[in-house]
């Protein structure tokens, strides 16, 4: 019997947490090791995952951080991930939004990225891609692989990349023990004694020179200037039509198992080079074109309503299946209205696909499949599990309508609190003051007093007084984030950020915007487009109520002279002499940087007046190698943003006077 009760969400928070923990466990390896699980595996568990609790932290990790024993080392433009199309339509509409005239078509070689960089010629470090940002210099082993270079014909400063693989006549004569040969080639690149790294080859497919954007001005030129070199070059075409590039996806996957090395669909790629759209995390110019998905077939046996937000996502329960290299259960169904199409009852038989950005989905009933009297409805929630209301059917969502939703305004409440980062309001505080009916609205929080706070339990005069003056702080928030803040369903900062970039960058453009207007913009589409057009009429009160009370503006759209420090994050430990952390933080935010309240592998300075002591964020900064500066270069940066990036290229201990085990950064 399907699940519309509450524990139906809490089934599925601790589900999320289940894959929190897995997915944490399995990065490492997954990213810097042999694997202990196949990519499908890893694959299924992060797309659950997104698909259960969209904003886990965890989802914000572009790979892993380094393997500890070797010396890191960064890259020369970040190794972000790549968008996906899982067949024809979602390649076609990824085609006409970035409507390339020219596109170079590669083989996606399945196999471990790494950077060669070069210094006038020579060789000088080979890393792995590790969290994308920094990875490990693994330099010894790689000048035993086939297929790179020591030292170049040219004086060429800048970067190679390629990818680590093995061949099936190789896996097979020497590593049948392995799993697959991407599993083999990647325990094997980072053995410590490189033993085996002769049995790997690099084959490349980019490349960019250090401090100069224009010296490529295509791919076809790119590509053509690593064959002059002597690299080893993926497989590439190039098409005008995207029917010819689906047609060759065809054909090349009707023909891979033939290959001498794995590939695991194409790469698409707009022939112009955009260095700015490969520095993004996710670049928009080029796409991996999957090859078609695995299937499986298995019975559906309950339906499970997953709760986030206002909306209840329907989640089948099926027989276990082996897919994609792993035990499936559980499948996605989407919304009432596909359940409806594909005409579904508790005891069908039914097909389950792998898909690329969401989790195993149920796409219909199995081939030649005849219903049979004893199969059930699927019951759908009636009612909100939290305010008692009637849902609402809207075909492609249902949800709970009543916008003062004791649910709804909770996690819009605590969305708002983490959003601004105010700490010291804590998760306990806030429900109290909820339940007491005292903070409803977002409004609310700036009409609390400190007299009042100190009565509630295990706050007291002085922490009331903290808490107080951290709410009325008055902030100037980019509009992305501020929109963000008002907890819209599905709709984040990164979201925000496109729609800001798109042009809408006021409140006033924003809300003046169509929802056909909205959903042209790159990544959104209809339903998003429609979902933040109707959060900003819902949530108008609560907007304008935050903004009369002066403490909240949102900032002018900035122009790039005034984000200096846009590329460049900070962290704080310790005491500053000269300025409170919380203004230190503003300070960067204002001129675009962003301030951090733990080191994390992207982040690009630890401020610190006590660069030798022993904490934890020392520590882990100096494994990462990550620049450790003064509250003195701190101050220079604030003065002369342009120091940032002369700082940001040292060691972790050379920016602060010391010694780093990761040698010089061009």
């Amino acid at each position: 019997m399907a699940k519309n009760r509450p524990e139906a969400k809490q089934a599925g928070e601790s589900r999320a947490a289940v894959l929190e923990r897995l997915i944490s466990s399995y990065q490492e390896s997954y990213y810097n090791g042999e694997g202990d699980i196949s990519d499908g595996e890893f694959d299924l568990l992060w797309d659950e995952l997104k698909a259960l609790k969209p904003d886990s932290p965890i989802l914000r990790r572009v790979g892993m951080d380094a393997v500890d024993g070797f010396p890191k080392a960064r890259h020369l433009i970040p190794m972000g991930s790549q968008e996906k199309a899982a067949n024809p339509q979602e390649f076609r509409a990824w085609a006409e939004k970035t409507a390339p005239s020219v596109m170079v078509v590669q083989y996606k070689l399945d196999g471990a990225s790494m950077e060669l960089q070069y210094e006038q010629g020579k060789l000088r470090r080979a890393i792995t891609r590790g969290d994308g940002i920094i990875g490990d210099e693994i330099t010894r082993n790689a000048r035993r692989m086939g297929g790179v270079l020591e030292e170049l014909d040219i004086p060429f400063t800048g970067g190679v990349r390629g990818e680590v693989v093995m061949t099936h006549d190789v896996w097979r004569e020497k590593y049948p023990d392995k799993a697959n040969c991407r599993n083999a080639a990647n325990g094997i690149m980072r053995r410590k004694d490189g033993e085996g790294c002769e049995d790997l080859t690099l084959i490349v497919y980019d490349a960019a020179a250090g401090g100069d954007d224009s010296f490529f001005k295509d791919e076809r030129e790119k590509i053509g200037w690593l064959r002059d070199r002597g690299f080893s070059v993926t497989v590439t075409q190039e098409f005008t039509a995207v029917e010819e590039v689906i047609a060759y996806r065809a054909a090349v996957a009707e023909d891979r198992k033939s290959l001498s090395v794995d590939i695991d669909g194409l790469v698409v790629k707009d022939l112009y080079t955009d260095m700015a759209d490969l520095r993004r995390t996710r670049p928009e110019r080029q796409i991996a074109f999957k090859f078609d998905l695995e299937t499986a077939v298995s019975i559906l046996r309950g339906v499970e309503w997953s709760e986030s937000g206002a909306t209840y996502t329907p989640i089948g329960i099926v027989d276990p299946v082996r897919l994609a290299g792993t035990t499936v259960q559980r499948a996605n169904l989407n919304n009432p209205d596909m359940i409806r199409a594909l005409g579904l009852k508790i005891g069908s038989l039914v097909t389950i696909v792998k898909r690329g950005e969401i989790i195993p989905k149920i796409e219909g009933l199995a081939p030649g499949y005849t219903p049979s009297d004893e199969e059930r409805d699927i019951e759908f929630p009636t009612r909100c599990g939290s305010c008692g209301s009637a849902l609402e059917d809207g075909g492609t969502r249902l949800f709970c309508p009543k916008a003062d939703c004791p649910k709804r305004l909770l996690h819009r409440l605590e969305k708002w609190i983490s959003v601004l980062d105010i700490r010291e309001l804590g998760e306990k505080l806030i429900r109290q003051l909820f339940d007491k009916d005292r903070v409803r609205y977002i409004p609310d929080l700036y009409t609390l007093t400190a007299e009042e706070l100190a009565e509630y339990e295990r706050m007291g005069e002085l922490s009331a007084a903290k808490v107080i003056r951290h709410i009325r702080t008055p902030r100037e928030l980019p509009l992305a984030v501020f929109i963000a803040g008002f907890d819209f369903e599905g709709v984040g900062e990164l979201i925000m950020e496109r729609v800001v970039s798109a042009g809408y960058d006021t409140l006033d453009k924003l809300k003046s915007a169509s929802v056909e207007e909205l959903a042209a913009v790159y990544g959104l589409g209809e339903i998003t487009a429609r979902t933040i057009l109707e959060g900003l009429t819902e949530a108008a009160a609560e907007l304008e109520g935050v903004l009369a009370t002066g403490i909240i503006t949102i900032a002018p759209p900035p122009r790039a002279e005034e984000q200096p420090l846009r590329s460049f994050s900070f962290c704080f430990t310790g005491e500053l002499a000269s300025m409170k952390r919380s203004e230190a933080e503003e300070r960067v935010k204002a001129l675009g940087g962003t301030a951090k309240t733990s080191v994390v592998k992207d982040l690009s300075f630890l401020v610190t007046n006590d660069p030798e002591s022993g904490s934890g964020k020392n520590k882990k900064a100096h494994a990462l190698g990550i620049p450790i500066i003064g509250e003195g270069e701190f101050l220079a940066i604030l003065e002369d943003p342009a120091r940032a990036s002369t700082y940001s290229q040292l060691p972790a201990e050379a920016a602060s006077g010391g010694k780093s085990p990761q040698g010089e950064l061009f």
